[in-house]
């Protein structure tokens, strides 16, 4: 988003009085506030879906690939980004379990049935045999209105109830931006005091410094239950795959301190999927 100005080509803002050193998110409230400039917005709401749209993912395994391929389809990954790439991971590994999808603001690579209250593929159909129509993206204005849409509406409902009854949080890259204090009230809503959640574990995944990340995410954060990572492999996720929350728990609660079982770098996709194979294999003769 910092540099969304120049690969949008939207320089002509500045004839209109326009500070375009300011962050793209104040920028555009500025456009949405005034309803003479609306033709301006539409004309770049229009071409913020086009560029997003057209991004594709490279053909070998990518940190997406190996991020759902470690979570199982009791979790979630919920994302604030547009772009596609998170819907061609799971595309491409559709053969595997893997948690389900949310997008808190819209994605460019879904699509919505507003009558049945449908998600699917972009292009995809609904059981009842329209096409998913594209779903909203929720442009950067200062004051989002998640409950507005019935797409986002549904997206943060659903996070909502996985927030209440999670053990564990990974936070991968969200800076929590100021200027969206709404999505973080949402989340503190389904979480409660952090001092309710003494057993919960929070982790991060930043490159921000700790000091910066505990007042970001301090109420959410019980007493030591966090920790900081700058790198995905690092992560409880990336050294304990599809077992992140129980290898926790038998080595801190239970005591029986464990081996990291890491996801082994640059595999091909044939050789990764034969690595979590076994992982699966597992899970689905216990369903």
């Amino acid at each position: 988003m910092i540099d969304i100005i120049q690969i949008l080509k939207l320089e002509s803002l500045e004839s209109l009085g326009i500070d375009l050193k300011l962050n793209f998110e104040i920028i555009f409230s500025q456009l949405y506030r005034d309803e003479k400039l609306r033709d301006v917005r539409e004309k770049i709401e229009k071409r913020i879906y086009e560029y997003f749209d057209k991004i594709e993912m490279i053909s070998s395994p990518t940190i997406y690939d190996h991020l759902l391929l470690s979570l199982r389809k009791k979790d979630v990954v919920a994302t604030f980004n547009w772009d596609p790439l998170l819907v061609q991971a799971s595309w491409k590994n559709r053969n595997f379990d893997l948690p389900n999808l949310l997008f808190l603001h819209g994605n460019v690579g879904v699509g919505y049935c507003k009558d049945h209250f449908q998600t699917g593929l972009k292009g995809f159909s609904c059981t009842c045999g329209k096409k998913f129509e594209p779903t909203p993206l929720l442009y950067p204005i200062t004051e989002k209105e998640y409950y507005l849409d019935g797409f986002l509406r549904s997206q943060w409902k659903t996070l909502q109830n996985y927030i209440k009854s999670a053990f564990w949080i990974t936070i991968f890259g969200y800076s929590a931006p100021k200027y969206d204090t709404g999505a973080i009230d949402l989340m503190k809503l389904a979480w409660g005091q952090a001092k309710e959640r003494k057993m919960e574990q929070i982790e991060i995944i930043d490159i921000k410094n700790e000091e910066e990340l505990r007042e970001t995410w301090n109420s959410f954060i019980y007493s030591h239950h966090w920790e900081i990572h700058n790198d995905f492999f690092d992560s409880w996720m990336a050294n304990h795959p599809r077992r992140t929350g129980e290898a926790y728990y038998n080595q801190y609660l239970n005591a029986k301190f464990i081996d990291n079982h890491p996801i082994p770098r640059n595999l091909s996709f044939k050789e990764l999927r034969e690595w979590f194979k076994p992982l699966i294999d597992v899970e689905r003769k216990k369903e």
